[in-house]
C-alpha cells in the first residue's frame, strides 16, 4: 500500500485543509502542522478583513488552498524510507 502522495489518506486530508485548514495535517497527525495551518488562516481572514472591511474571506481561502496542497504532497518518514531501502 502507499502512503506517499496520492494516497487516499492524503486526498482527503487535502479536501480537509480546503474546508478547515490544518485539519487535514491533523488526519494526518501532524498537530503542530495543523495549529500552524489554522492560526496562518485565523490571521489571514483579519488582514484581509481589516483591509476589505468585509466579510468575504480571501485570506482564508488562499491559506487554505496551501494546506489543502501541503496535506495533499505529504510524504510519512517511513514511506520514504521505505522506498529508498527497495530500490
Amino acid at each position: 500500500m502507499r502512503d506517499g502522495q496520492g494516497s487516499a489518506g492524503n486526498v482527503i486530508a487535502a479536501i480537509c485543509s480546503f474546508f478547515l485548514p490544518g485539519l487535514g495535517q491533523l488526519v494526518q497527525g501532524r498537530l503542530g502542522a495543523a495549529v500552524l495551518w489554522f492560526v496562518l488562516a485565523c490571521v489571514a481572514f483579519a488582514f484581509t478583513w481589516v483591509i476589505t472591511l468585509s466579510l468575504l474571506p480571501f485570506g482564508w481561502l488562499a491559506v487554505s488552498v496551501f494546506a489543502c496542497i501541503n496535506a495533499a504532497l505529504y510524504r510519512r518518514e517511513e514511506a520514504v524510507l521505505y522506498q529508498t531501502r527497495s530500490r
